[in-house]
Formats: C-alpha cells, structure tokens, sequence
C-alpha cells in the first residue's frame, strides 16, 4: 500500500478519535455543570398565603385583668392527645412586679377559629428565685415521649416538660428551673429551641447596653450551656435599641439550610409590626452588622413558623395587640 495513503488513513482515525473524546469529554462537563447548578441551594423568602384566622383574643384573667394587657409572645404546639395547645405571655395583667404571667387555650382543629381559653397556666414562682412577673415567651418542642418548655422568667431562660402536652412542671435542679441567665446580657428571654442530631441550639435575645442582640448557646444535654454567641445583629433591621432583635425564630426550610425570623417591630403606634428574614448554612452566623444573608420583611411581630402535614404555617400576633392569628405560609425564590 502506498505510505501516504497509510499516513493518510491513521491521521483521519486518530483525528477521528480525538474528535471523538473531545465530544465525550465536552457532554461530560456539561452534564456535571448541570448537576451542579441542580443541587446548588436557590435562597427562598417566605410569603403569607391566604387569609389569616384568629385563634385567641384578649383573655379574661379575673382579678388579674386589666383594661392595659396584651398577649404577646407564645407557643403553638400539638398535645399527646391529637388537641391543639397555645400559651401566650400577658403583659400590664395586675400580676405583681413585671406584670406577666402565661394563659393557655385548646383547640380540637388547628383550624379553629377561637380556640377555648383555659385559663391562667402558669405564674412566675419566686422560691425558685424568678422575678416576681417575669414570665415570658414560652417555647415548646416535643423530645422523644417529653415536651418542654423553654421560657423566661426576666433574667433566665428556665425550662419545664410534660407528658401529655398540656400540664407542665418546672425542670428543678439546686433549687432552680433555670438553664441559664446572664446579668451582663440583661433580660434573657424569647428563648427558641433546635436540635440537630443530638446537639441543642437555644436562641434567645437580650439586650447589654439597652441593645438588643440574637444569641445562641448550645448544649448536648440541656443542663451544660456554652457561653454564648451573637448570631445576628445590626444591618438594615437596626441596632442601638434592646427591641429591635426580638422574638428569634430558626426553620430549616430545606436540608442544611436555615432563616432566621427577627422581630424588630410590634406595630401599633410606630407602623405595622415587622420582622426580618435572613438566610444561613450556618447555625451559628445570621450576620453580624452584615446584611448578605437578608431576603425580605414580613408585617408580623413575634412569628412562630411550623409544618403541619406537609404544609408550612405562621402563626403571630393580631395588629393591634389584641390576640393570636394563623396563616399558611409558602416558600417562593429570592428575587
């Protein structure tokens, strides 16, 4: 055979060959780029959806009603016995010292409308050493065949648990239901509880120098607490005011990614209530005087976010101070 036309046949087979692996390797790479960007996380903000239903109002306290009080923050959660239980802190109440106590409603439905109070639940208890009228925010979470109760009692985030869901007793070690306190945070409170595998995360508020910060400690067994963290503070919801980090809420939304819901407005006289939506991978950093994890604004105060049945709720308080409400709440992508 001639040698040019050798020559010739094995260039055209190894450029075919080259030209072969340089289609593979190029189908390749856009299949992985493309697998990439499928499982590259796209932030997500929360929207109301839907009307919301009120579920509790004004309670009436008996010789501890006053014409002032307001439910503020409270707890939602779903009993042993399938019912529907709310706790809500009251203030300006005729109680002594801080005012506050905690009063509980029940609901067969959480689509209830006016859920039937229950009465006063839970009074600050001052041989334990909490402030006279210090209650505040409960938070429960249910933990194998117990639920507790995380709340404040002014300068301590103490805890309770139950059985049933319903009747609670303080937790009491030493003397105290206390977990932990601060004197130089000053008005530890609004504590929100989250596991992750067999780590608790405790996020609170409280405010050194009357301004107001997002904390978290953490514990593998709820008596040993870590200090504490700042987790976030400042950026475009404010700082230099003890209430404009209140109320923190963390969800996981999707696996490994969490928002951070930060309360720094009630409403009522200053505009409607607002609260503040920021993103994380990180348990631990919300942002600190760094909005980069920011992705919107709800006009609610003192939100509490749950899934119920495969569908996200909100539940927060009336506009005017007056009572609890719920909505369904959807994930829809970040601008």
């Amino acid at each position: 055979m001639n040698q040019n036309l050798v020559f010739s046949l094995i260039l055209k087979i190894f450029n075919m060959s080259f030209r072969n692996i340089f289609i593979i390797i190029t189908i390749i790479s856009l299949y992985l780029s493309c697998a990439q960007k499928q499982n590259e996380y796209r932030r997500v903000k929360p929207v109301i959806e839907g009307e919301w239903w009120q579920i509790a109002g004004n309670p009436d306290l008996g010789e501890l009603s006053s014409e002032r009080q307001q439910p503020v923050d409270f707890g939602i959660w779903q009993a042993d016995d399938g019912t529907w239980q709310l706790w809500s802190c009251i203030r300006n109440t005729k109680e002594m010292g801080k005012t506050r106590l905690f009063h509980r409603w029940e609901a067969k439905s959480l689509f209830d409308r006016n859920w039937e109070p229950k009465g006063v639940a839970m009074r600050a208890d001052t041989s334990l050493a909490e402030h006279p009228g210090g209650m505040q925010a409960p938070y429960v979470i249910k933990d194998q065949n117990k639920y507790l109760m995380f709340y404040g009692d002014w300068n301590r985030i103490c805890l309770a648990e139950s059985e049933d869901g319903k009747s609670f007793h303080r937790v009491v070690n030493d003397g105290s239901p206390s977990l932990f306190g601060d004197s130089v945070e000053i008005n530890t409170r609004d504590a929100m509880v989250l596991k992750q595998d067999d780590a608790w995360f405790c996020y609170y508020t409280a405010h050194p120098g009357m301004d107001g910060k997002v904390f978290v400690r953490t514990s593998d067994d709820l008596e040993n607490w870590s200090e504490s963290t700042i987790v976030s503070y400042g950026g475009q919801a404010g700082k230099g005011k003890f209430w404009l980090a209140e109320c923190p809420f963390v969800v996981e939304q999707d696996n490994g990614q969490y928002y951070l819901y930060r309360t720094q407005s009630y409403g009522t006289g200053d505009g409607p209530a607002k609260t503040s939506i920021y993103h994380s991978d990180d348990l631990m950093n919300f942002g600190i005087e760094n909005d980069s994890g920011f992705v919107g604004t709800l006009e609610v105060a003192a939100p509490e976010i749950f899934n119920f049945k495969n569908q996200w709720y909100i539940a927060a308080l009336m506009p005017n101070l007056d009572g609890i409400r719920i909505a369904k709440l959807s994930w829809v992508p970040v601008d």
